[in-house]
């Protein structure tokens, strides 16, 4: 009997073993998968350096005439500054150095004629780079333009027929005649400010024209002018200039603050340093009217 309760006993302890040893031990917690890390967000690119910006050709107009290829001078039909020769091609003491100031910048030069009474006007619209045209350097050109220094002296004269100069004398004598003058010009202004009858024209050689087809009595008009195109062996031989009524001295003219004043500057004291203004002057009988820089 001790034996089959120790055999029981023993049985009993080996099913407890047993059954211990079959629970299933609790599954290993699987660690979390490692995050793989984020993707970088690309690298914003710097912003290219900005290229400095090209200079407009409104901040020069040397430039500006440069890169066109000519230089558009405003004029007027003016014996001996600026007219035409025989081939239709313009000539002059002006027009010849404006043609030699166009050459040192590296252009031509091409004239176009404008109402005088509008120089400012088409100067400041760009119609033209510069006046330059016998124009005398009045108060109201120097506060509109940017002004080269004189470099001609010239007068404002009376002009009417020969035979009838000795009955006028002196200003006086010239009240009640009337007188044709550029409308817009120094002529103009003179006429004016002595107190005379005037019919304004476009030009000065129209006032020469009306003169001497009677239409006016006299003119008004610059004295260059005058002894280019009065007298003996001229255009008008039965004129003459009388009286003299201002003095005044020839400029030319740009926009204002343009940098083309600093280059004609250069190019006038280099021109009349090389004797080119002198040999002009003297081409159109002006040897005495030029001035030096």
């Amino acid at each position: 009997m001790k034996k089959i309760c120790a055999l029981l006993l023993a049985l009993s302890m080996l099913f407890a073993l047993a059954a211990c040893g079959g629970s299933a031990a609790p599954a290993a917690t699987e660690a979390p998968a490692a995050e793989e890390p984020a993707a970088e967000a690309p690298a914003e690119e710097a912003p290219a350096a900005e290229e400095p910006a090209e200079e407009e050709a409104g901040d020069s107009d040397l430039s500006a005439i440069q890169a066109k290829g000519t230089l558009v001078v405003g004029i007027t039909d003016f014996e001996p500054m600026d007219y035409k020769d025989e081939n239709g091609e313009w000539i002059g003491f002006d027009a010849d150095l404006a043609k030699a100031f166009a050459e040192s910048i590296g252009v031509e030069a091409e004239f176009i004629e404008i109402d005088w009474d509008n120089k400012v006007f088409e100067l400041d619209a760009g119609s033209i780079d510069c006046v330059w045209n016998g124009m005398t350097l009045t108060p109201e050109v120097l506060n509109t333009m940017s002004c080269s220094a004189p470099y001609c002296d010239n007068s404002q004269v009376v002009v009417m027929k020969a035979d009838a100069a000795d009955q006028y004398p002196d200003v006086e004598s010239l009240a009640g005649l009337n007188f044709a003058v550029e409308s817009g010009s120094a002529g103009e202004a003179a006429a004016t400010d002595n107190g005379f009858d005037t019919t304004a024209v476009t030009t000065q050689a129209d006032a020469l024209m009306g003169v001497s087809a009677g239409t006016s009595d006299a003119c008004v008009i610059d004295l260059l002018m005058a002894q280019a195109m009065t007298g003996e062996g001229t255009s008008y031989p039965e004129l003459t200039a009388t009286l003299t009524l201002t003095s005044e001295q020839y400029g030319v003219g740009f926009r204002q603050g343009s940098d083309l004043l600093d280059a004609f500057t250069q190019f006038y004291a280099d021109a009349y340093a090389d004797g080119t203004v002198q040999n002009i002057a003297a081409t159109y009988g002006l040897e005495g009217s030029v001035s030096a820089p």
